[in-house]
C-alpha cells in the first residue's frame, strides 16, 4: 500500500496520526467515560502509551492489516480516532472509533464512520464491514444504524472489561447493501 490517503467530508478530515497527536489522545482517550465504552482503551491512560500506539499505524497500513485515522474538525481540532481492521483473505475490515467527549453528540462519529465505510468499498474495494459495541453503549449502536448497518447479533457475556463480564452487540453492512459512489470518497 502507498501512503495512507485523508478523507474530506462535509465537516470533517479524517487523517494519519502523528506523534504531536499524542497528548490530545492521551486527554480524551483516557477520560473514564471514553476508556469505559470501549473494548481497548485503558484506564487510566498511561504516559507514553498513546505514542506507542501511534507508531504501530504506518507499518500496520503497509501491510494492509489496519488503517487509523485521526478525526479531526476543519480547523484541525483532534476530535476522536477511526480504524479499519483489514481481513484481506475475507475481503473485510472491522470498524472501531471513539469520539472525545466534548464531541459527543454532534454526528461526528456517524459522518466519520460513514466515510470509512465508503473508503473500505469503494478504494479497498471490501465486501463486508462490521462493527461491535457494548450493549450497555447504545449510542454506539445508533452510530452504526445511522451508517446504514445492521444489527445482525447479540453475544451475552462475551468479553471481559474491568473485571465484569460483558454483552456485545454486532453490526454488519455488506457491499452490496449500498449504492457505491460513482468515485471514491474525497480523499487526498
Amino acid at each position: 500500500m502507498t501512503d495512507q490517503p485523508i478523507l474530506r467530508t462535509r465537516r470533517l478530515v479524517l487523517r494519519p496520526f502523528a506523534l504531536s497527536d499524542a497528548s490530545a489522545v492521551q486527554r480524551m482517550a483516557g477520560v473514564a467515560a471514553v476508556a469505559d465504552t470501549t473494548l481497548s482503551i485503558p484506564h487510566p491512560y498511561e504516559d507514553g502509551v498513546a505514542e506507542a500506539w501511534i507508531a504501530t499505524h504506518g507499518p500496520a497500513y503497509r501491510r494492509g492489516e489496519n488503517v487509523v485515522f485521526a478525526i479531526t474538525d476543519r480547523d484541525g481540532v483532534l476530535v476522536g480516532a477511526i480504524n479499519l481492521r483489514l481481513v484481506a483473505e475475507d475481503h473485510r475490515g472491522e470498524l472501531g472509533y471513539w469520539v472525545g467527549v466534548p464531541f459527543w453528540g454532534r454526528g461526528y462519529a456517524t459522518e466519520a464512520v460513514q466515510a470509512v465505510i465508503g473508503y473500505g468499498f469503494t478504494t479497498l474495494e471490501l465486501n463486508r464491514l462490521e462493527a461491535r459495541h457494548l450493549s450497555r453503549n447504545p449510542a454506539s449502536g445508533r452510530v452504526m444504524q445511522k451508517a446504514g448497518m445492521h444489527h445482525e447479533g447479540h453475544q451475552r457475556q462475551h468479553v471481559r472489561k474491568n473485571g465484569r463480564f460483558e454483552d456485545l452487540e454486532y453490526y454488519g453492512i455488506l457491499r452490496t447493501d449500498r449504492r457505491l459512489p460513482d468515485s471514491p470518497p474525497a480523499a487526498t
